[in-house]
């Protein structure tokens, strides 16, 4: 079978969609392991090849796509792809891709399992079972928590995510929905739930529970700072399963040492994979977990699955099901 291209996936991935690309024609070199590549070592593994499956760790900047000249698609196994320079994708063609849809209800999964788990500060109350401190139960139990049923979940961008955590809250928990999206009106969802929506300050006030749901912009980023934990309801535990430069970490663990805030359950870190020493001291109503998300089998196997479709569409010279720039279409 002649060769339609070469492809580099810049981490390990499901045997299964290798087997899928080469059988679809393309010669295809993997990075099998769970190490990070260095820029260097990314763009040396690249540089001559047509195709790129890469994760949101991956940096495809302007000096990538400068040095990787004969690309001609990059294929995100994630939603999100603030790690791409999609400006310089556009002035070089690369078809840019992601995998949406099919992590949504897993993500949501996630982040309502950090909010149940930092209110009934479930990690504490594991690591005191195991270790033998268990004495019996009495009223003023230790690692007492706090009711989810009943409150006010606050949640930041009503996208996919974010609708599928309020439907959550307010189904399974009888939760009094806000949310606040500068771009969206969720009309539909309003009168399902009965979600309303509010400026950022009232979210910030009024939220038991605030989850974060936007995506990464220059807007977003450093948007929770000291300032808005200041306003922020005391006894509220704040969510991100989003991106973690949306919150500044050093004041969140601040705000959470002062009792600006009752604490915090977090997926994604600011300077990832680097885990915020402050925050990692905090254990009372805090939750750390390392990016996991969308990590179920069942969920990671589909985007890699998408990715792989959307490879060899692009590579095809074929419109990909998630294209993220569809308006180079038209000049290729």
């Amino acid at each position: 079978m002649k060769t339609i291209g070469d492809i580099f996936i810049s981490r390990r991935i499901f045997d299964e969609y290798i087997k899928m690309l080469e059988k679809a024609g393309h010669n295809v070199e993997v990075n099998d392991s769970s190490e990070i590549l260095s820029k260097k070592e990314l763009i040396r593994n690249t540089k001559n090849k047509d195709g790129l499956i890469c994760l949101l760790n991956d940096k495809i900047d302007e000096e990538f796509l400068n040095a990787c000249s004969n690309l001609r698609v990059v294929a995100n196994a994630a939603v999100g792809y603030d790690n791409i320079d999609l400006e310089t994708a556009n002035e070089k063609g690369v078809i840019v891709t992601n995998t949406p849809g099919v992590l949504t209800d897993t993500t949501a999964d996630l982040a309502f399992t950090l909010l149940m788990s930092a209110a009934r500060r479930i990690p504490e109350a594991d690591n005191y079972s195991r270790e033998g401190k268990y004495d019996g139960w009495e009223l003023m139990q230790p690692h007492m928590g706090v009711d989810i049923h009943g409150k006010t979940l606050g949640i930041l961008g009503m996208g996919r995510i974010g609708s599928a955590v309020a439907r959550r809250g307010a189904a399974g928990f009888e939760m009094d929905i806000i949310y606040h999206d500068k771009y969206s009106v969720k009309e539909d969802l309003e009168k399902e739930i009965e979600a309303e929506r509010v400026d950022f300050e009232d979210l910030l006030i009024r939220s038991d529970f605030l989850s974060i749901h936007t995506p990464l912009t220059e807007e977003t980023e450093g948007m929770f700072k000291m300032e808005e934990f200041r306003k922020i309801n005391s006894n509220c535990i704040l969510i991100n399963a989003a991106r973690g430069p949306i919150v500044d970490e050093d004041d969140l663990a601040q705000a959470i040492e002062e009792g600006e805030l009752r604490g915090a359950a977090v997926d994604t870190f600011e300077n990832e994979p680097k885990v915020n020493p402050r925050l990692a001291n905090l254990t009372e109503f805090v939750v750390l977990t390392p990016h996991i998300g969308s990590a179920s089998l069942e969920t990671r196997r589909e985007m890699a699955r998408l990715a792989a479709i959307n490879m060899i569409a692009g590579l095809e010279g074929k419109k990909p099901p998630n294209i993220v720039n569809e308006e180079i279409l038209s000049g290729k």
